[in-house]
């Protein structure tokens, strides 16, 4: 239930705010004298479009705010988003300002910043606003579903649920196997290049990445074996076989120092170097002869590392800088190709799932038509059966269901049709109803739909218009129904719907002397200023006749109406 408006800067409402009541609430006044513009301000706290233009004229920003009765719905949304629930009220606002040619809104919920689909998705537990204008909407066919669905209950809604959950898995796979497809040339193309590549790469047996480098030193040895070979012998013999070598001139000067050694002991450690220095030079010479003897000069061998060479570099300028690069690149590609041989595996499970989850969407569809169906027949009786009262006794409304092509709503094409007089056949609602059918069309709807939710605040703006005052007295019958079990908001330009209302606002557009700008003035009216706004929709003037009409109609009513004056506050 809506409690409280706070208004500041939006149209012609510099500040007001209103506190609204529980059962049937009636805003009256003349026409565009800014009845509407509370209720756009509701609609634009909630989601709804707001510009520049809806700005107070001089003003910079403004503000809505609103406070609601938290019903357990809204506690359980507000837990998803973790917005602390405060006491059994949930309040909403939407601050807008203009700065150049700037606009900005940014909304709140429970003070928490949220955006413009989760204000549509609270709207759905708060309020639902209808309109006599609802033209377009009665002709749309998704609009139609929506309300056939809603009628339906919650096991419907859920099933419905579950349909757009299943579409959505098919057509992710679907999508997946499309995609599958369009790349199919791409992955055969890649095929043949990898399998290629390892056609070359695989039969060079790359295991060490060093390779290379140790076939390059073994290739220089082998390229120069010959002059190894002669300076290698030449050391040998220098060291060793010479006349006199240099083994024999060491030991000359050792023994040289030993001899003298006994004068001067400092010229011992000098003696045992040239010791060391022939056992290492003895050492030297046998590892030369023993490195010349293992020398092998064979073309063949050399000619072997010079291609196993080639081939090393020729793979590392094609598929990398060096041979470790190359290696891992084989390896990649191998485990690549296996990935794509595999793909065509992959494409017969995408197929399979698709074709399953096709099959479990038309299920789920089919179960979606059938409660669809029963929902429709319940609706028909259901709704004739309101309209009767509304003086529409000899209507006929009835719920086609056509099959269409499968959607996340279903394969239902849902079109309401209806005539109004006998001898006529069904026709499209949206094509035929006029002004004042479409608005006891849309009461009677709304009546049957509030069987099948928690209360809410139903907002419905001059829906009466185009109606006599018979037809009238049953809207008002009809609204005061609804006002037992939800708080009603009704914009109306009929006696007899104020008459029956719980709580009159009257709305009046004035001048302010003191600023020369046009305001909006709400007044909750009682008693006797009761009976002068109803003889003021009565008749146009507050004759004696008007005004004993007036109480006449309330009189009928037999409601109380506790005064309320503190409800409202205003500021020009």
């Amino acid at each position: 239930m809506l409690q409280t408006l706070r208004i500041q800067n939006f149209a012609l409402v510099a500040e007001l705010e209103v506190t609204f009541q529980r059962g049937l609430n009636v805003l009256t006044g003349e026409t565009g004298a800014g009845k509407s513009i509370l209720l756009d301000a509701i609609d634009a706290l909630l989601g709804g479009k707001l510009s520049a233009r809806q700005l107070r004229s001089g003003a910079e920003q403004g503000c809505i705010e609103a406070i609601f009765t938290l019903p357990p719905p809204v506690r359980d949304w507000l837990a998803t988003l973790e917005i602390d629930a405060e006491g059994d009220e949930v309040i909403c606002s939407r601050e807008f300002s203009l700065k150049g040619e700037t606009f900005r809104s940014r909304s709140r919920v429970n003070g928490v910043l949220v955006n413009r689909q989760q204000l549509l998705e609270l709207r759905r537990y708060l309020v639902r606003l209808t309109a006599q204008g609802q033209a377009v909407q009665l002709a749309s066919a998704s609009q139609q579903r929506d309300w056939l669905d809603r009628y339906g209950g919650e096991a419907l809604m859920t099933q419905r649920q579950r349909v757009a959950e299943a579409y959505r898995a098919w057509q992710q796979r679907q999508r997946e196997l499309q995609d599958f497809a369009t790349q199919e040339q791409q992955r055969l193309q890649r095929l043949d290049l990898l399998h290629f590549q390892l056609q070359e790469l695989l039969p060079a047996a790359l295991e060490d990445p060093e390779e290379l480098t140790q076939l390059q030193q073994d290739y220089q040895r082998l390229s120069h074996v010959q002059e190894l070979q002669s300076q290698s012998q030449r050391a040998y013999h220098l060291l060793y076989e010479g006349e006199p070598s240099g083994v024999t001139l060491l030991a000359q000067a050792q023994g040289a120092l030993q001899s003298i050694a006994d004068w001067d002991p400092a010229l011992q450690p000098i003696s045992e170097l040239l010791e060391g220095a022939i056992a290492q030079a003895e050492e030297a010479a046998r590892q030369l002869r023993s490195y010349a003897d293992r020398l092998d000069a064979d073309p063949a061998t050399l000619d072997a590392l010079g291609q196993r060479i080639q081939q090393l570099q020729r793979l590392c300028r094609k598929y990398g800088p060096d041979l470790a690069s190359v290696i891992a690149y084989r390896d990649r590609i191998q485990a690549e190709l296996a990935a794509l041989r595999d793909a065509a595996t992959s494409q017969e499970h995408l197929e399979a799932e698709v074709a399953q989850l096709r099959q479990i969407l038309e299920q789920a569809s089919e179960h979606l038509h059938q409660l669809r169906q029963r929902a429709a027949e319940r609706l028909e009786q259901d709704l004739l059966s309101h309209l009767c009262p509304l003086g529409l006794p000899q209507a006929r409304f009835a719920v086609e269901l056509k099959p269409t092509a499968i959607s996340s709503s279903g394969s239902d094409e849902i079109t309401f049709l209806w005539s109004a007089n006998p001898g006529q056949p069904l026709q499209p609602l949206g094509e035929i109803a006029s002004g004042g059918e479409m608005s006891r069309f849309l009461l009677a709807l709304e009546t049957c739909l509030t069987t099948q939710q928690t209360p809410k605040t139903l907002i419905f703006d001059e829906i009466d218009v185009g109606v006599s005052g018979r037809v009238a007295g049953a809207i008002a019958e009809s609204l005061s129904c609804l006002g037992q079990t939800h708080q009603v908001l009704c914009v109306t330009h009929q006696s007899l719907i104020a008459a029956a209302a719980d709580h009159h606002y009257l709305v009046q557009k004035d001048v302010d002397p003191s600023t020369a700008t046009t305001v909006i003035r709400v007044q909750y009216l009682t008693d006797e200023a009761r009976v002068q706004a109803l003889a003021d929709l009565a008749g146009g003037d507050r004759s004696a006749m008007a005004l004993s009409f007036a109480s006449g109609l309330l009189a009928q009513q037999q409601r109380p109406f506790p005064p309320n004056a503190e409800g409202i506050s205003m500021k020009t």
